[in-house]
């Protein structure tokens, strides 16, 4: 689909065409998400960036895809149809392959580590690009926590070691080539699904596992339906705030600085809940009945960066980036 809009027009001439001015007083800003009302970035975006923007601009809010479909955001917001979302470094990698180096398993170290990235003069060229070519402008990083392996089978059943010990298992990852990428590199045979039919999935055994954060297990309630989680910590994963540049070139000087200290608040916010979450949700898991161990790191890490060393993905990264976004960590 996504690719198929890349055919239909180039992504510079129809952000072009569309950036027409927008008067800066009673904006609606519609959020297409698929994520649930009650995720932690709904909540930050509608308790701290909504208020922040009141005096100009109504936040409409819709979750769990029921407005555009996952994966669509992007490209409703290049042909003028959607004024935000939140989107990864996968899907922008589908219209620039070198976001793959954001989406790259064991590459960021924390959540402090992808703020400091983002902030950093490396990410300009990146940014840039997306709001000359797509139209699209990247106002902040939402830290979504560190993904793990969570699985139908019961440890006696599957005891997830290393990677080799995820060889046959279906594991539910979003469609994009770089989301498959990491899933075939974790050692699994990765299923590409919408984040909105994976509880199902899991229910009638369509696929044997998903991999996400904690409090999106538990958000999502897959701990009804699965029996284990190994720690395997494989992305520490992000989304990006994506506003349309048509609707920022609208705002006044003093909108657009309030737009980005709200996205800022927003994401800062989200951040801090989701790593206290994060902290208090393993005991939460086990008491569901949930075995939830760490595997081997070394042995995962040391695999997923050897399938990147010389790939397509990495072909496509800006020479000396990951030196930069790795001299960054601690």
């Amino acid at each position: 689909m996504i690719m198929n809009f890349i055919r239909r027009a180039p992504i510079a001439v129809m952000a072009t065409a569309l950036a027409v001015p927008v008067y800066a007083a009673d904006i609606t800003l519609r959020m297409s998400t698929p994520a649930s009302e009650t995720d932690q970035r709904s909540v930050a975006l509608a308790e701290v960036f909504a208020p922040a923007v009141a005096e100009f601009a109504t936040y409409e809010p819709h979750y769990n895809g029921s407005l555009i479909a996952q994966g669509s955001e992007l490209e409703t917001i290049a042909s003028g149809d959607l004024e935000m979302s939140i989107t990864s470094a996968q899907e922008l990698a589908q219209f620039f392959p070198e976001f793959s180096i954001f989406a790259t398993g064991y590459v960021h170290q924390d959540a402090a580590h992808q703020v400091a990235v983002f902030n950093d003069p490396l990410m300009e060229p990146f940014r840039q690009k997306v709001e000359d070519e797509l139209g699209v402008k990247l106002l902040a990083v939402m830290y979504l926590g560190q993904r793990h392996v969570n699985l139908r089978q019961t440890k006696d059943e599957l005891t997830v070691t290393s990677p080799a010990d995820l060889a046959g298992v279906n594991l539910r990852m979003p469609g994009t080539d770089a989301w498959q990428f990491l899933g075939k590199a974790l050692g699994a045979n990765p299923t590409p699904m919408a984040f909105t039919e994976v509880y199902t999935a899991l229910q009638t055994g369509s696929v044997d596992g998903q991999d996400n954060p904690l409090p999106t297990v538990v958000d999502a309630k897959f701990y009804e339906v699965t029996k284990q989680i190994a720690l395997t910590s494989h992305l520490v994963d992000l989304n990006y705030v994506a506003f349309s540049k048509a609707v920022w070139d609208g705002l006044t000087a003093d909108q657009q600085a309030t737009v980005q200290a709200a996205a800022e608040a927003a994401a800062e916010s989200g951040r801090q809940k989701q790593l206290e979450k994060e902290a208090n949700l393993v005991s939460f898991l086990q008491e569901q009945g949930l075995e939830v161990y760490e595997p081997d790191l070394k042995a995962f890490r040391d695999h997923v960066q050897a399938q990147y060393a010389g790939s397509e993905l990495a072909a496509s990264w800006p020479d000396g980036v990951l030196d930069k976004i790795n001299a960054l960590g601690n």
